[in-house]
């Protein structure tokens, strides 16, 4: 079932494809400060989700008795794969991510009729899968930005395609999975002081999210997206953290939450996904904020250490709810029947 939708008045001539290719080029800031920081895991990762998920989406859709040119033409399947494939860590087993890029195109997108049907966000939905079935690599295999040296690229495909030996000299845990565990005895100038902190956020981590949010406000600029669910997201965010993790003894301070993980990518490419999200204004702050609260729960409560998979899906399935009760104000019509009810009393009790 679609939800209705305020009619398209004066839009601008944007194809499907040329939006999904103005996306994929709003995160190349991003790899390419993970690519520095990380080493060659993400971007081999990104171009192995790329084609998996181009040579899927074409058998899916194949499958279904539809065009695959046209399918793979739209650039939808590109942008699944890209955001996997800058999700996953760098050094994940080849067959764990296509693992997670079949669940996407087969379980997030295709299963519900193709791009436009789909009530869940196809690559959250990928790496959900692999994140439940494969809990050891998708939260170990992360590379360290504090250790002596990355892995080349020759270790690098060795570690992904063969899963040899040099994967232990480079990966660990995440910096909120570290905060998370450390503090439980320490106090936070003790925890801070380790090496993946550097003294500040948590190195490289800090500009990966500051690169991601560069390209997200390039988004918000060139009006492919809009500002209430990324604005909503962090402000969700910010504002559990606040209240219930003030005491960077207790918690992680809000600092690690906004610069660590996958933060800005989630805000500003993942949560404004247009098929899964709110549709009205009003319901796209609700959304984001609902979002924001949930990474934070997530994060804060959890086992998980990062929480954008689980959080976006979860709010995906409150999108009908929300578009329920914010609906999309129409041009050209009258207020809404509330209003008007409230008028006809108030004109018979004149």
């Amino acid at each position: 079932m679609t939800r209705p939708l305020s009619s398209p008045h004066i839009r601008k001539a944007r194809s499907t494809q040329q939006v999904m290719l103005l996306v994929a080029a709003a995160t190349l800031p991003g790899l390419l400060a993970q690519t520095l920081y990380f080493g060659w895991g993400n971007l081999i990762n990104v171009l192995w989700c790329c084609a998996l998920a181009l040579l899927f989406d074409a058998a899916l859709t194949r499958c279904r008795g539809r065009s695959a040119r046209k399918s793979i033409s739209d650039g939808s399947a590109l942008v699944t794969g890209l955001l996997l494939g800058l999700s996953l860590p760098p050094l994940l087993p080849w067959w764990v991510s296509l693992a997670a890029v079949f669940s996407a195109l087969a379980l997030g997108k295709h299963l519900y009729g193709g791009l436009g049907n789909n009530p869940f966000n196809p690559a959250m939905v990928g790496y959900a899968v692999v994140l439940i079935s494969f809990p050891l690599p998708m939260t170990t295999l992360w590379v360290s930005p504090a250790s002596d040296a990355l892995p080349n690229l020759a270790d690098a495909l060795t570690a992904i395609f063969a899963g040899s030996e040099p994967v232990d000299a480079y990966a660990g845990a995440t910096p909120l999975d570290t905060y998370k565990q450390a503090i439980d005895g320490a106090l936070a100038s003790e925890v801070l002081t380790e090496p993946v902190f550097d003294g500040f956020v948590a190195k490289g981590w800090d500009w990966v999210n500051l690169a991601f949010g560069a390209g997200g406000i390039a988004l918000l600029w060139l009006r492919i997206i809009r500002w209430h669910i990324p604005v909503a997201f962090l402000a969700g965010l910010a504002l559990m953290s606040l209240v219930f993790g003030h005491d960077a003894d207790q918690a992680a301070p809000l600092s690690l939450h906004l610069l660590a993980g996958g933060t800005m990518l989630g805000a500003f490419f993942i949560a404004t996904d247009p098929v899964s999200a709110a549709t009205s204004n009003r319901g796209r702050l609700i959304y984001g904020a609902g979002i924001g609260m949930l990474v934070f729960t997530i994060r804060h409560w959890g086992t998980y250490p990062d929480a954008i998979a689980f959080a976006v899906l979860l709010m995906n399935m409150a999108v009908p709810l929300i578009d329920h009760y914010t609906p999309q104000r129409t041009y050209g019509h009258g207020q809404r029947k509330r209003d008007k009810g409230n008028q006809t009393g108030e004109g018979a009790r004149s």
